[in-house]
């Protein structure tokens, strides 16, 4: 597609379409103010404001010192930053602090964009769907004060940016990015006084596309918990928006916020917050169970599988493990080969954990965050279980059994496997796992072998390769960084020590070789990755099969209920 150079200066390029849309834009009718006073539905963080007041601008990953400048006199250090400035997603946390000082500063960034942008670029739908949902959503705030003359600049910016969408929408990737747009959109014929033509067209394409996206069982074809609880807020906003102004709701959107709703359900811990997969994170604290609440969806029989992620729980622990072979298509750039990784959590504390996505700190610890090793789980070593091909790409994809669950009068057990390595080594791996009733004891057994004929035939041949060593395999457990982890007798265990004050002990039955070693925690909103430890239960497979058991138990002197009021500290 033909593209021309800004004129702003910046030397960034736009397509000629988006161009030429951002300038028709210009022509639509202009809003005359808000319908109805727009609510705050962002959730911001009151010390990544006050950063920001104090001219620590974090963004994207990235962090630079202002020195007086305004946000957009400073050059970008990385298209992360650029992007997550564009999208406005500092005015929520100026919003949290929500002090005369926070006001100022984003009613001045606020002009200083349409200065300088309002007419392109930077105008992505999605981009341009985040901004124009903020814009609107603080719009109390960014006009408190303001006679109509002033509000004037604001109400032509979310006119534009509306018109720009209602023609551009359709260029957005399907999923996420399509239905930020869309929400966006429909918002802004909801809530801004003129543009009411465009509501309706925007909500029924809302409806279908999220119908599309989201299938019968609630779940996405990117398996990324944050992803559907993105979708699922979005919707929710809609929703109470419509709501709010006495406007009916449409039967499409209850039916799909209705099949979401129990399957983040499932993918939620203990602690509140969502299992760490396929490059979500855990999503902003207390954003679920508004979303949760403001959708109007009745809880239901609890999920024990969903998405392809099983769950067990018993009393304040819970078990999310990655079931299902990695997404494709679309998706298959962020995929993980993570299957049969697990994620624990005891009450409000992460115990056993993923590395997560390294996407926010650059290609290297993107590609590094995926691979089998930066997973709780079985590794080959040298070998993730799928195999990425030349660039983002999964060439190989493990391909999985049922996964079985059982419930009995003693907990919750899971039986599943995958045969990542049938090709490569001849292997497949099967992991049992068995979740007390009580939630204390987590006794779990790992097996490496050949199932078949022809899969032992290859293993011959790789084992022979191999010479006496054999195979090196290895269970690996990533410890979540505020675990205080330490070898413990003789090297034999390791003693868990969780913040709220419980004491967690994982051994072994002996098979393989202990230790503790170093990993990360990588986390989107960190400058950096968080050094963390990992438990890792080395072993060697000189023959058709090799199983490793382990348990993971509360120390018989944990009380069954702590009182855990230490406070987590915010990503800045």
């Amino acid at each position: 597609m033909a593209d021309l150079k800004d004129g702003n200066g910046t030397g960034r390029r736009q397509p000629l379409a988006d161009r030429w849309a951002t300038w028709r834009a210009g022509a639509g009718p202009v809003a005359t103010g808000f319908v109805s006073p727009p609510e705050p539905r962002f959730i911001g963080l009151v010390a990544r404001g006050q950063q920001l007041l104090s001219g620590t601008f974090a963004l994207g990953g990235s962090e630079v010192e202002a020195h007086g400048q305004s946000l957009w006199d400073i050059p970008p250090p990385g298209p992360l930053f650029e992007e997550a400035a564009q999208s406005f997603a500092w005015l929520d946390d100026l919003a949290a602090c929500g002090d005369a000082a926070a006001r100022a500063l984003a009613g001045t960034w606020v002009s200083d964009w349409i200065s300088r942008f309002g007419r392109g670029p930077f105008w992505p739908p999605q981009g341009t769907g985040q901004r124009l949902l903020r814009m609107i959503s603080h719009g109390q705030m960014l006009t408190e004060g303001q006679m109509s003359d002033e509000s004037a600049p604001l109400l032509r910016s979310l006119s534009r940016q509306a018109h720009y969408l209602a023609r551009r929408w359709k260029t957005a990737p399907p999923g996420l990015p399509r239905i930020e747009g869309l929400a966006a959109l429909a918002t802004a014929g909801l809530l801004l006084d003129g543009l009411e033509a465009l509501s309706a067209p925007a909500l029924a394409a809302l409806m279908a596309e999220a119908g599309a996206v989201v299938d019968s069982e609630g779940a996405i074809a990117s398996r990324n918990p944050e992803e559907l609880l993105d979708i699922f807020t979005l919707l929710t906003w809609v929703r109470m928006t419509l709501e709010d102004l006495g406007r009916a709701v449409p039967p499409e959107l209850t039916t799909t916020a209705g099949r979401i709703a129990p399957a983040l359900r499932a993918l939620r811990h203990a602690d509140g917050n969502l299992a760490r997969f396929h490059g979500g994170g855990r999503g902003l604290e207390g954003r679920l169970d508004l979303a949760l609440t403001g959708s109007r969806v009745k809880r239901g029989p609890s999920m024990i599988h969903a998405m392809g992620y099983a769950r067990l729980s018993g009393g304040r622990t819970s078990l999310i493990v990655d079931v299902a072979s990695p997404p494709d298509g679309a998706a298959e750039s962020t995929a993980h080969a993570s299957t049969l990784a697990l994620e624990m959590t005891s009450a409000r504390r992460s115990l056993i954990v993923s590395c997560g996505s390294g996407a926010p700190f650059g290609p290297d610890w993107h590609r590094a965050g995926r691979a089998t090793a930066s997973h709780s789980t079985l590794v080959v070593e040298g070998f993730s279980s799928s195999r990425f091909g030349k660039g983002q790409t999964l060439s190989d994809r493990a391909a999985t059994l049922p996964p079985r669950l059982f419930q009995s009068v003693d907990g919750q057990s899971l039986i599943s496997g995958h045969s990542g390595w049938a090709r490569s080594h001849g292997l497949q791996h099967l992991r049992a796992l068995e979740l007390s009733q009580d939630g204390r004891v987590l006794v779990g057994q790992d097996t490496l072998g050949a199932r078949d004929a022809a899969m032992k035939a290859r293993l011959s041949q790789v084992l022979a390769h191999a010479g006496e060593g054999g195979i090196p395999f290895s269970l690996r457990f990533h410890l979540h960084p505020d675990v205080d982890a330490r070898l413990d007798m003789g090297g034999a265990a390791v003693s868990l020590v969780l913040r709220s004050g419980e004491i967690w002990v994982f051994r072994h039955d002996g098979t393989g070789r202990l230790t503790l070693e170093p990993s990360v925690y990588l986390e989107k909103g960190r400058l950096k990755p968080r050094p963390t430890l990992q438990i890792r239960l080395s072993a060697q497979l000189t023959a058709d099969q090799a199983e490793l058991g382990w348990t993971l138990a509360k120390a018989q002197d944990t009380p069954l209920a702590i009182r855990d009021l230490d406070r987590d500290e915010p990503p800045v």
